[in-house]
Protein backbone atom coordinates (compact mmCIF):
# COMPACT_ATOMS: atom_id res chain seq x y z
CA UNK A 1 0.00 0.00 0.00
CA UNK A 2 1.49 3.20 -0.92
CA UNK A 3 1.73 6.67 1.19
CA UNK A 4 -1.17 7.79 -0.91
CA UNK A 5 -3.50 4.67 -0.51
CA UNK A 6 -3.06 4.27 3.05
CA UNK A 7 -6.09 3.98 5.46
CA UNK A 8 -7.65 5.89 7.76
CA UNK A 9 -10.80 5.27 10.35
CA UNK A 10 -13.71 7.90 11.11
CA UNK A 11 -14.18 8.27 14.51
CA UNK A 12 -17.27 6.36 15.72
CA UNK A 13 -18.72 9.39 17.65
CA UNK A 14 -17.80 11.66 14.23
CA UNK A 15 -19.31 8.87 12.08
CA UNK A 16 -23.23 8.89 14.43
CA UNK A 17 -23.25 13.04 14.74
CA UNK A 18 -22.76 12.62 10.49
CA UNK A 19 -25.71 10.62 10.63
CA UNK A 20 -27.62 12.14 12.86
CA UNK A 21 -27.45 15.74 11.10
CA UNK A 22 -28.38 13.48 7.90
CA UNK A 23 -31.36 12.30 8.99
CA UNK A 24 -33.01 15.07 10.51
CA UNK A 25 -32.20 17.30 7.46
CA UNK A 26 -33.85 15.08 5.10
CA UNK A 27 -37.24 15.17 7.58
CA UNK A 28 -36.72 19.17 7.23
CA UNK A 29 -34.83 20.00 10.33
CA UNK A 30 -32.10 22.89 10.55
CA UNK A 31 -28.91 22.10 12.08
CA UNK A 32 -27.98 24.35 15.23
CA UNK A 33 -24.83 24.89 17.32
CA UNK A 34 -24.02 26.71 20.57
CA UNK A 35 -20.98 27.28 22.77
CA UNK A 36 -19.95 25.06 25.24
CA UNK A 37 -18.56 27.75 27.27
CA UNK A 38 -21.81 28.32 28.38
CA UNK A 39 -23.91 31.33 30.65
CA UNK A 40 -25.91 30.30 33.57
CA UNK A 41 -29.02 31.95 31.97
CA UNK A 42 -29.03 29.97 28.68
CA UNK A 43 -27.67 26.64 30.47
CA UNK A 44 -30.33 26.72 33.43
CA UNK A 45 -32.84 29.60 33.66
CA UNK A 46 -33.94 30.16 30.08
CA UNK A 47 -34.98 26.23 30.17
CA UNK A 48 -37.08 26.98 33.26
CA UNK A 49 -34.57 25.37 35.77
CA UNK A 50 -35.14 26.19 39.62
CA UNK A 51 -32.77 28.67 41.46
CA UNK A 52 -32.75 25.83 43.97
CA UNK A 53 -32.02 22.82 41.62
CA UNK A 54 -29.18 20.35 42.45
CA UNK A 55 -28.00 20.50 39.02
CA UNK A 56 -26.94 23.77 39.53
CA UNK A 57 -24.74 22.18 42.45
CA UNK A 58 -20.86 22.48 42.18
CA UNK A 59 -21.05 18.43 42.56
CA UNK A 60 -23.25 18.11 39.72
CA UNK A 61 -21.44 21.16 37.22
CA UNK A 62 -18.45 22.74 36.30
CA UNK A 63 -18.45 26.01 37.22
CA UNK A 64 -15.97 28.46 35.31
CA UNK A 65 -16.95 31.64 37.12
CA UNK A 66 -20.13 33.15 39.14
CA UNK A 67 -22.39 33.17 36.16
CA UNK A 68 -20.40 30.50 33.16
CA UNK A 69 -20.49 26.83 33.06
CA UNK A 70 -19.47 23.91 30.98
CA UNK A 71 -22.83 23.86 30.09
CA UNK A 72 -24.49 20.70 31.34
CA UNK A 73 -26.37 19.66 28.00
CA UNK A 74 -26.81 20.43 24.23
CA UNK A 75 -30.20 21.73 25.44
CA UNK A 76 -28.62 25.36 25.85
CA UNK A 77 -29.09 25.58 21.91
CA UNK A 78 -32.66 25.23 21.86
CA UNK A 79 -32.99 27.78 24.13
CA UNK A 80 -31.03 30.43 22.26
CA UNK A 81 -32.58 29.19 18.86
CA UNK A 82 -35.94 29.84 20.32
CA UNK A 83 -34.77 33.39 21.42
CA UNK A 84 -33.47 33.80 17.30
CA UNK A 85 -36.44 32.82 15.92
CA UNK A 86 -39.87 33.44 15.67
CA UNK A 87 -42.95 30.99 15.30
CA UNK A 88 -42.67 27.83 13.62
CA UNK A 89 -39.33 26.17 13.33
CA UNK A 90 -37.30 22.69 13.60
CA UNK A 91 -33.76 22.68 14.86
CA UNK A 92 -31.17 19.88 15.46
CA UNK A 93 -28.16 20.02 17.33
CA UNK A 94 -24.95 17.48 18.20
CA UNK A 95 -22.42 18.66 20.53
CA UNK A 96 -20.38 18.04 23.98
CA UNK A 97 -21.95 18.09 26.92
CA UNK A 98 -19.93 18.23 30.67
CA UNK A 99 -21.48 16.80 33.66
CA UNK A 100 -19.09 16.81 36.88
CA UNK A 101 -19.85 13.27 37.88
CA UNK A 102 -17.29 10.01 38.34
CA UNK A 103 -16.49 7.68 35.59
CA UNK A 104 -17.27 4.55 34.78
CA UNK A 105 -18.95 2.08 32.25
CA UNK A 106 -21.76 3.80 31.86
CA UNK A 107 -20.77 7.53 32.72
CA UNK A 108 -18.35 10.35 31.44
CA UNK A 109 -17.52 14.04 32.71
CA UNK A 110 -17.78 14.64 28.79
CA UNK A 111 -20.04 13.18 26.73
CA UNK A 112 -22.14 14.06 23.60
CA UNK A 113 -25.65 15.05 23.26
CA UNK A 114 -28.12 15.15 20.47
CA UNK A 115 -31.26 17.13 20.69
CA UNK A 116 -34.08 18.41 18.82
CA UNK A 117 -37.40 20.73 19.03
CA UNK A 118 -40.03 21.43 16.42
CA UNK A 119 -42.48 24.51 17.40
CA UNK A 120 -45.95 25.30 15.39
CA UNK A 121 -49.46 26.13 16.32
CA UNK A 122 -50.31 22.81 15.64
CA UNK A 123 -47.05 20.89 17.08
CA UNK A 124 -47.90 17.66 19.38
CA UNK A 125 -47.01 14.68 21.18
CA UNK A 126 -48.05 12.46 18.33
CA UNK A 127 -45.83 14.60 15.95
CA UNK A 128 -42.46 13.71 18.52
CA UNK A 129 -43.27 10.09 18.42
CA UNK A 130 -43.96 9.84 14.92
CA UNK A 131 -39.98 12.10 14.52
CA UNK A 132 -38.33 9.48 16.98
CA UNK A 133 -39.46 6.25 15.14
CA UNK A 134 -37.97 7.58 11.78
CA UNK A 135 -34.59 8.35 13.84
CA UNK A 136 -34.31 5.50 15.45
CA UNK A 137 -35.75 3.12 12.68
CA UNK A 138 -33.17 4.54 10.29
CA UNK A 139 -30.09 5.28 12.57
CA UNK A 140 -30.32 1.71 13.92
CA UNK A 141 -32.16 -0.55 11.62
CA UNK A 142 -35.31 -2.06 11.75
CA UNK A 143 -38.99 -1.83 12.20
CA UNK A 144 -39.07 0.45 15.53
CA UNK A 145 -42.06 1.09 18.40
CA UNK A 146 -41.48 3.79 20.91
CA UNK A 147 -43.51 4.25 24.09
CA UNK A 148 -43.80 7.13 26.40
CA UNK A 149 -43.38 6.76 30.31
CA UNK A 150 -44.12 9.97 32.47
CA UNK A 151 -41.13 12.34 33.57
CA UNK A 152 -40.01 14.97 34.48
CA UNK A 153 -36.79 17.53 33.69
CA UNK A 154 -37.75 21.09 34.29
CA UNK A 155 -37.91 22.59 30.32
CA UNK A 156 -40.85 20.27 29.10
CA UNK A 157 -44.18 19.98 30.09
CA UNK A 158 -45.58 17.05 30.17
CA UNK A 159 -42.47 15.61 30.13
CA UNK A 160 -41.77 11.90 29.07
CA UNK A 161 -39.28 8.75 29.57
CA UNK A 162 -38.76 7.51 25.68
CA UNK A 163 -38.30 3.85 25.68
CA UNK A 164 -38.06 2.04 21.98
CA UNK A 165 -37.76 -1.52 20.70
CA UNK A 166 -36.45 -2.67 17.73
CA UNK A 167 -37.78 -5.73 15.62
CA UNK A 168 -37.08 -7.63 11.98
CA UNK A 169 -34.71 -9.93 10.47
CA UNK A 170 -31.76 -7.21 10.32
CA UNK A 171 -31.94 -6.62 14.36
CA UNK A 172 -29.23 -8.17 16.46
CA UNK A 173 -30.17 -10.79 19.14
CA UNK A 174 -29.12 -8.85 21.92
CA UNK A 175 -31.73 -5.88 21.04
CA UNK A 176 -34.32 -7.71 19.31
CA UNK A 177 -38.08 -6.97 20.93
CA UNK A 178 -36.43 -5.63 24.31
CA UNK A 179 -37.51 -2.28 25.89
CA UNK A 180 -34.68 0.01 26.04
CA UNK A 181 -34.85 3.43 27.84
CA UNK A 182 -33.53 5.65 25.62
CA UNK A 183 -33.97 9.28 26.32
CA UNK A 184 -35.84 12.28 27.97
CA UNK A 185 -38.73 14.50 26.01
CA UNK A 186 -41.57 16.47 26.20
CA UNK A 187 -43.95 19.28 25.43
CA UNK A 188 -41.55 22.69 25.89
CA UNK A 189 -42.97 24.04 28.96
CA UNK A 190 -44.79 27.97 28.04
CA UNK A 191 -41.74 29.62 30.34
CA UNK A 192 -39.30 28.16 28.07
CA UNK A 193 -40.95 29.65 25.28
CA UNK A 194 -41.75 32.64 27.18
CA UNK A 195 -37.86 33.42 27.65
CA UNK A 196 -37.36 33.04 24.00
CA UNK A 197 -40.16 35.31 23.49
CA UNK A 198 -42.51 33.38 21.82
CA UNK A 199 -46.55 33.19 22.89
CA UNK A 200 -46.97 29.61 24.28
CA UNK A 201 -50.92 30.85 23.83
CA UNK A 202 -50.57 31.01 19.86
CA UNK A 203 -47.59 28.25 19.15
CA UNK A 204 -46.63 25.22 21.29
CA UNK A 205 -43.78 22.70 20.55
CA UNK A 206 -41.72 19.62 21.66
CA UNK A 207 -38.33 18.55 22.59
CA UNK A 208 -35.64 15.94 22.95
CA UNK A 209 -32.07 15.19 24.23
CA UNK A 210 -30.08 12.07 24.67
CA UNK A 211 -26.56 10.68 25.15
CA UNK A 212 -24.87 10.48 21.33
CA UNK A 213 -22.47 7.50 23.25
CA UNK A 214 -25.69 5.83 24.10
CA UNK A 215 -27.10 5.12 20.71
CA UNK A 216 -23.89 4.19 19.27
CA UNK A 217 -23.45 1.42 22.28
CA UNK A 218 -26.61 0.58 21.01
CA UNK A 219 -25.59 0.62 17.03
CA UNK A 220 -22.48 -1.22 17.26
CA UNK A 221 -22.94 -3.46 20.73
CA UNK A 222 -20.20 -1.35 22.89
CA UNK A 223 -20.18 -1.83 26.61
CA UNK A 224 -17.72 0.50 27.80
CA UNK A 225 -18.33 4.41 27.32
CA UNK A 226 -14.61 5.16 28.41
CA UNK A 227 -13.50 3.12 25.17
CA UNK A 228 -14.99 6.65 22.67
CA UNK A 229 -12.34 8.17 24.29
CA UNK A 230 -9.34 6.23 24.68
CA UNK A 231 -7.87 7.37 22.17
CA UNK A 232 -7.24 3.37 21.45
CA UNK A 233 -6.44 2.89 18.01
CA UNK A 234 -7.49 -0.88 18.27
CA UNK A 235 -10.95 0.56 18.95
CA UNK A 236 -11.62 3.00 16.31
CA UNK A 237 -9.71 0.48 13.75
CA UNK A 238 -13.21 -1.88 14.18
CA UNK A 239 -15.25 0.79 11.80
CA UNK A 240 -15.12 1.62 8.69
CA UNK A 241 -11.91 2.40 6.91
CA UNK A 242 -11.17 5.18 4.01
CA UNK A 243 -8.66 4.81 1.70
Amino acid sequence: MTAKEKEYYIHPLTSAVREIVSIFSDIGFEVASGPELETEYYNFDALNVAKDHPARDMQDTFWVDETRVLRTHDTSVTARKLEENNGEMRFVSCGKAYRNEATDMTHEAQFYQVDAFAVGKDVTLAHLKGTLETFFSTFLGGSVEVRFRPGFFPFVEPGVEVDMRLTGDAVPVRLKGKWIEILGAGMLHPNVLRAGGINPEEYQGWAFGGGIERLCMLKWGIDDVRLFHSGDLRFIQQFTSHK
